[in-house]
């Protein structure tokens, strides 16, 4: 889970246009990447969460290497002001094995 925070409100518009065109590749080419999804935070407006969930580490890793990965990881940091990350490990849950 990623928790970005936008610099300003023109920031967050740019960010959000770079995370539609990434996530539209990631649907296209990423076939073990099982879950993406980027969410607005209520009463945030700044602040943005990615939810993201891969088959397992070496699917992790090819999505870090791909082209459009590559770019949104390069063009989003002149958009933020701060990215905190929580790995995560699966305990239980619906629609995703542990």
């Amino acid at each position: 889970m990623v928790r970005f925070t936008c610099k300003n409100e023109t920031s967050a518009a740019a960010f959000d246009q770079l995370v539609s065109q990434t996530i539209e590749a990631i649907r296209h080419h990423e076939p073990g990447t099982l879950v993406y999804t980027a969410h607005r935070v209520d009463g945030q407006p700044l602040q943005r969460i990615f939810y993201e969930l891969y088959r397992d580490r070496a699917a992790f890793e090819a999505h870090e290497q791909t082209e459009h990965t590559k770019r949104f990881l390069a063009a989003r940091r002149e958009l933020l002001a701060a990215v905190e990350v929580d790995w995560l490990e699966l305990q239980s849950g619906k629609g995703a094995e542990a």
